[in-house]
């Protein structure tokens, strides 16, 4: 029997496995990329120059694009993002800018305010802002944004470092059946996805686990990309403050 064409699109978990690499802001862009209404600007874009602020975007990007190969620009405020200056007043040992010192894959953009360095490498992703007038081989004083402030980091990138399995587990999970939802699959078929027909078979029972686990998924994935992954990607929510939206875990 040919299988169901809203299947075909979310039911192989392979396809779902780079979730287990990302950051907190690669998260944030695969909730926001899933938004029906996001899309809908991204396809209005022409018209609409200012629909990106909405979502907490500079420029809009396009949601065909995983976050293996998006650069969205937030609007500043993540902690992730690590703001480079050229020092004014260095010390004599002071560690100079440079580039190709970076360890990963190097991508350079624009944002719609100023240059973004990304640097990627297995289980590492590093988020710079460049200031105007930094060159390579300027000495360079290097912040990033906390409650408002700016402080020296501790770690070149605070929230670039690798997410505990579980967690990526939990990720995994959520982006797969939050697919599965909006291509109108059913709570049971979400189950079989995820978990396999075998357990399916054995524990699903109107008031059972596994149902109760598939339900908390699929509430977790829909409040998170209609509005809480701003918490992830450290923006504030319009009107509510900064991490008003919040989406509890399993």
């Amino acid at each position: 029997m040919a299988e169901p064409h809203h299947l075909a699109q979310w039911y192989p978990t392979a396809a779902y496995l780079y979730i287990l690499g990302l950051d907190a802001l690669a998260l944030a862009w695969e909730y926001l990329r899933r938004h029906p209404e996001y899309r809908l600007d991204w396809l209005r874009r022409h018209r609409r120059s200012d629909a990106a602020h909405r979502w907490g975007l500079r420029l809009l990007e396009d949601p065909a694009l995983d976050a293996r190969d998006a650069q969205p620009a937030w609007l500043p405020g993540s902690d992730a993002v690590v703001q480079l200056y050229p020092d004014a007043d260095p010390p004599v040992d002071a560690e100079p800018f440079a580039f190709w010192r970076i360890p990963g894959h190097k991508q350079l953009l624009h944002d719609g305010k100023g240059l973004a360095l990304i640097a990627r490498s297995p289980g590492r992703c590093l988020r710079f802002a460049l200031a105007p007038g930094l060159e390579d081989g300027m000495a360079v004083a290097h912040a990033y944004r906390s409650r408002g402030a700016t402080h020296t980091p501790d770690t070149p990138a605070p929230m670039a470092r690798p997410r505990p399995p579980p967690v990526a587990l939990l990720e995994l999970h959520t982006l797969q059946a939050l697919d599965a939802t909006l291509t109108g699959a059913s709570l049971r078929e979400v189950a079989e996805g995820l978990f396999g027909a075998d357990a399916v078979a054995a524990d699903w029972h109107a008031d059972g686990e596994l149902r109760a686990r598939v339900r908390r998924l699929v509430r977790r994935g829909t409040a998170l990309m209609r509005g809480g992954y701003r918490r992830l990607a450290q923006i504030d929510v319009p009107g509510k403050g900064r991490f008003a939206v919040d989406a509890k875990r399993p």
